[in-house]
């Protein structure tokens, strides 16, 4: 395979970016930028998540199987990036964000303008990103949304020519 012709192919697929959060104030917390995401059942309401498997949000997800999926808004680029890189929880903040805590314990940041609760459903061991399929729970519209819905959501292509994931 061409190896220039598979990343141009594959970056062709739209992102959005999400902070995802697993964890509780009672046990370790962790987060990360994450961006493979699709609704994959709308009965069950299922969605499937990539995860990278050597970061603190894949281990934390696998033990508590409960997370919270932070969608980022437009103009949100910053809290993206800030949440590449692993986020202390310290005197009520994550990575310095306001949270509340949801149902199921793990944090919601309260600047961004959605967040869905989830349950793992299901874990696919394969490759570098395992796949985590995850039942929706509950959701918060933070913030008000005008107009579409997916048209309001932070997309990969938002943070500058020279950023890709994936390919």
């Amino acid at each position: 395979m061409d190896e220039q012709a598979r990343k141009t192919a594959l970056r062709m697929i739209p992102y959005g970016l999400y902070v995802l959060t697993a964890g509780t104030k009672e046990t370790a917390i962790a987060s990360a930028t994450i961006n493979w995401v699709t609704q994959t059942s709308f009965a069950p309401p299922l969605l499937a998540l990539g995860i990278k498997t050597d970061s603190a949000v894949y281990a934390t997800a696998r033990k508590s199987g409960d997370l919270v999926l932070n969608i980022l808004g437009k103009g949100q680029g910053g809290l993206a990036f800030a949440f590449f890189k692993p986020a202390e929880y310290a005197n009520g903040k994550l990575g310095e964000q306001d949270v509340r805590w949801a149902a199921n314990g793990a944090p919601i940041l309260t600047s961004v303008p959605a967040a869905v609760e989830l349950k793992v459903r299901q874990v696919v061991e394969l490759g570098d990103h395992h796949t985590f399929v995850a039942e929706v729970t509950n959701v918060h519209i933070n913030h008000e949304i005008a107009g579409r819905p997916d048209e309001a959501v932070l997309h990969m292509k938002d943070l500058g020519e020279k950023v890709f994931y994936g390919g």
